[in-house]
């Protein structure tokens, strides 16, 4: 008897953060960078981001998440996760589009960072003026 076991993947990004993200079906278990989830994302509100498309779907429990994510801050790594389970549930499930769509899930929020520039001390921030 082969056991054959369902894997979707897919990319997501956020700001400079790439998440490489894998659903393989199982029991609801998530894992970022080899870790627990709760134990990688220190904050509830982050947990919370990471699993808003699969609450949304009713699929967080039948498929457990993988997921490799580099560069970007704490924040910037969960929305990338988010992004990418919601693009791998549409590997899943064609018919999910309009529910991820209608919720902002398969958007990729382009908002960088802006660069510094010379003679400033930051983006737009500028020098104290004197008159004298």
């Amino acid at each position: 008897m082969i056991l054959v076991t369902a894997e979707f993947s897919a990319t997501g990004r956020r700001k400079t953060a790439v998440a490489r993200v894998r659903l393989v079906q199982g029991s609801g278990k998530r894992r970022i960078n080899s870790r627990q989830m709760d134990q990688y994302l220190s904050r509830a509100t982050l947990c919370m981001i990471v699993e808003q498309p699969l609450q949304l779907t009713g699929l967080s429990e039948k498929y457990d998440v993988i997921a490799r994510v580099r560069g970007g801050g704490m924040m910037g790594q969960a929305g990338a996760i988010r992004l990418g389970i919601a693009r791998a549930l549409l590997v899943v499930d064609g018919d999910l589009r309009k529910t991820l769509k209608r919720n902002g899930f398969l958007t990729r929020d382009s908002r960088m960072v802006e660069r510094k520039k010379y003679g400033r001390p930051k983006a737009r921030k500028r020098f104290q003026f004197s008159k004298r």
